[in-house]
């Protein structure tokens, strides 16, 4: 009976050991590496932000309702690194009073990066708009750490800031109008195409059909062709008039 009792209890055994070693080489074999982005592409499905990042329109729109007020509390994130006061210290960044004009990575007595330095140019509403946006981006290279302002209306409200920060602030632009061949979907700058597309030009031109006698029509097998818009018989031969 201990024979048998210990048999069983090495098959078990054995079993127990058999099943162990199997799954270890079947997670060696079929071990897959978590993907980098999880879930599957479906076709013509636009993931959530794609449509807003391409729908973005120029700074200019965002500056016509620019709140200087609101930009004050966004630039409390750049104020460990920037002061935006007349004769203010540079600190790790420069101070940037009255910066809307001056040269872009040149001057105010601060170290700038290579980066930023060739740049070129003047800081205008478009360069700091994007600036803001992305510095890495504006500048490859550039000694800012900021990530950047993703959302369009913060970055005019910071640009307002700014401006307002100036011994001569510029009056903020209006928000520039749409072209209406755009808007309407023809290319624009393609005159001819939209004046087609108004006055229906490049439409074919239906083939000429004959119009079938009450006559003709009965032999054909049609005879619901009638009313005022049918030709009238005159005669026995069928001679159509209108």
């Amino acid at each position: 009976m201990n024979d048998r009792s210990n048999f069983i209890a090495m098959f078990v055994l054995a079993a127990g050991i058999v099943a162990l070693g199997g799954s270890i080489v079947t997670g060696e074999v079929f071990n897959h590496e978590r993907p980098e982005k999880m879930g599957y592409p479906i076709a013509g499905v636009v993931e959530e932000g794609a449509a807003a990042a391409v729908a973005e329109k120029p700074i200019e729109f965002y500056l016509a309702s620019a709140d200087a007020a609101k930009g004050a509390d966004v630039f409390k994130k750049c104020a460990a690194c920037h002061n935006a006061e007349k004769g203010g210290a540079n600190a790790l960044g420069p101070n940037i009073y009255g910066v809307l004009g001056d040269a872009i990575g040149k001057g105010r007595g601060f170290a700038w990066s290579d980066a930023l330095g060739g740049k070129g140019g003047n800081w205008d509403w478009t360069s700091l708009g994007a600036w803001l946006h992305s510095p890495k981006a504006f500048a490859a290279g550039t000694k800012m750490t900021f990530a950047g302002l993703s959302d369009p209306q913060e970055r005019a409200n910071v640009i307002a800031y700014l401006n307002s920060k100036s011994d001569a602030p510029k009056p903020l632009p209006s928000a520039p109008k749409e072209d209406p061949k755009a808007a309407a979907g023809a290319p624009v700058g393609d005159a001819k195409a939209a004046a087609e597309a108004k006055n229906g030009a490049g439409a074919q031109k239906a083939p000429n059909t004959a119009v079938l006698t009450e006559q003709q029509a009965a032999i054909g097998g049609s005879k619901n062709v009638g009313g005022e818009g049918a030709a009238k018989l005159t005669g026995p031969k069928g001679v159509a008039t209108k």
